[in-house]
């Protein structure tokens, strides 16, 4: 299946997009962010227009944290020579736009309807698209190691693969799936940044997830499926070959987001690392991230500038 780039011609829009994936590209508009010196500060706003407005929306500050925390990764990603970018329920990101740098491939990932809108949107708005490559795949049931391999994606250069509220929506077998496909497509030096909904230990899962779905409007169309005490979640990723590095609490990076509901998590392939306790969270303090320590200081960096929207009047 070759991959799906952006044509000059747009399309007719896709019959259903992600709403949920468009609220998430909105309200990130808004937030003061990086920007490569080769990207498009603009690109998140431009994706944005014409989609309906946003309400309000309670977990805000969670998307501001792993917004902060995901971009800094990449950067650093980026500046260690990781030259592909895997982008998992890629949605409305903007990330392969806004860090765009010589000779980096991003790789987008999401339901075919999703990709047919985004298809749409980078059509009919002038973008650099080097490098850039949009793939349809259906988690539950593609071979996403085969949809990568034919996008042009390299199993034997370094990747950068990113979950980011991804997970949440999907079974736990199907989480296992995706997370191994994309193990078996990683060469030394590969990583993966996932964000995990958690709860804690003691308390009924499918309990939990019931209730959080009563209390979202997008539950019929989009619901979440996974929400699980941190032991339990990140034993999915050891299941799928991964080792956490890196644990954080989202609220240990934006002290407004409630603790204890969404974790950060930097992992590596499980038989190229050292990983710590598998249960350990850090609070305040982060662990060594992935490849730390084997620089000299100052290098592994992209310089990269924070641009605010000027569209919107609130920084994050």
């Amino acid at each position: 299946m070759p991959p799906i780039r952006p044509r000059p011609a747009p399309g007719p829009p896709s019959p259903s997009p992600s709403r949920t994936s468009q609220t998430v590209a909105l309200v990130r508009a808004e937030l003061l962010r990086p920007c490569t010196p080769e990207g498009d500060p603009e690109a998140q706003r431009r994706l944005c227009a014409g989609m309906a407005p946003v309400g309000a929306f309670p977990l805000r500050a969670h998307l501001a944290a792993r917004t902060r925390f995901i971009d800094e990764r990449v950067l650093v990603a980026i500046g260690r020579d990781v030259d592909q970018i895997v982008l998992l329920g890629a949605g409305y990101d903007d990330r392969s736009l806004r860090f765009r740098a010589p000779g980096v491939r991003f790789f987008e990932l999401d339901h075919p309807d999703t990709q047919a809108d985004k298809h749409r949107r980078l059509a009919v708005r002038p973008a650099d698209l080097t490098g850039v490559t949009l793939a349809p795949a259906d988690f539950r049931t593609d071979d996403v190691a085969a949809v990568l391999a034919a996008a042009g994606h390299r199993s034997d250069r370094p990747s950068l693969f990113l979950a980011e509220g991804l997970l949440v929506y999907l079974d736990e077998e199907t989480i296992v799936a995706l997370l191994g496909a994309a193990r078996a497509r990683s060469a030394p030096g590969s990583a993966l940044v996932a964000t995990l909904a958690v709860h804690p230990d003691g308390i009924d899962s499918s309990t939990v997830v019931r209730r959080a779905n009563a209390a979202r409007p997008q539950s019929g169309t989009e619901p979440w499926r996974t929400i699980l005490p941190t032991r339990h979640h990140l034993g999915l990723l050891s299941r799928a070959g991964w080792s956490a590095l890196d644990v954080v609490d989202d609220a240990a990076v934006d002290p407004s987001a409630l603790p204890g509901r969404s974790l950060l998590v930097v992992a590596g392939p499980a038989d190229r690392v050292v990983a710590g306790p598998a249960d350990r969270v850090v609070a305040g303090a982060r662990r060594t991230p992935i490849g730390a320590g084997r620089h000299p200081p100052g290098a592994g960096r992209v310089r990269a500038t924070l641009v605010r929207n000027p569209l919107f009047a609130t920084e994050e």
